[in-house]
């Protein structure tokens, strides 16, 4: 991480155990390793925060250009009709788009009749009942 080798350890490992002493040595490792790990967390979390700031930056910033492309093709479709009905997606199950005068519905529908009798319904609708009294 910083570039020391383990000769230099060794090297810093001595000259503490010559200033402090074999008593307070153990010690003093106990302590700077508990500031070394401390230091570690607080760089990590600090870490984690920005990258989650800058992770919410890049999400309001999305939000807020897809509220803008939206609002500039309502715009676009309020200002120019046609474009709405090209832009528009048709539904997957409706029938193409044909032009009216294109061929214009008949009148009556043909009735094929070969029995007068068949031109009748065959079941005839109830009139309706009044409702009953409690």
């Amino acid at each position: 991480m910083f570039g020391i080798s383990f000769g230099e350890l060794l090297l810093v490992g001595l000259v503490a155990l010559l200033v402090l002493g074999p008593e307070r040595l153990p010690g003093a490792a106990r302590t700077a390793g508990l500031w070394v790990g401390r230091l570690k967390r607080s760089f990590n979390s600090i870490k984690m925060e920005v990258e989650r700031e800058i992770g919410a930056d890049e999400i309001r910033r999305q939000l807020h250009n897809e509220h803008i492309l939206s609002m500039e093709e309502e715009a676009r479709r309020l200002l120019d009709p046609k474009v709405q009905a090209s832009t528009a997606p048709a539904p997957a199950d409706a029938p193409p788009a044909v032009p009216a005068d294109a061929h214009p519905a008949p009148a009556e529908p043909p009735v094929a009749v070969a029995d007068p009798s068949a031109a009748t319904p065959a079941t005839t609708p109830e009139p309706p009942q009044p409702p009953r009294a409690p």
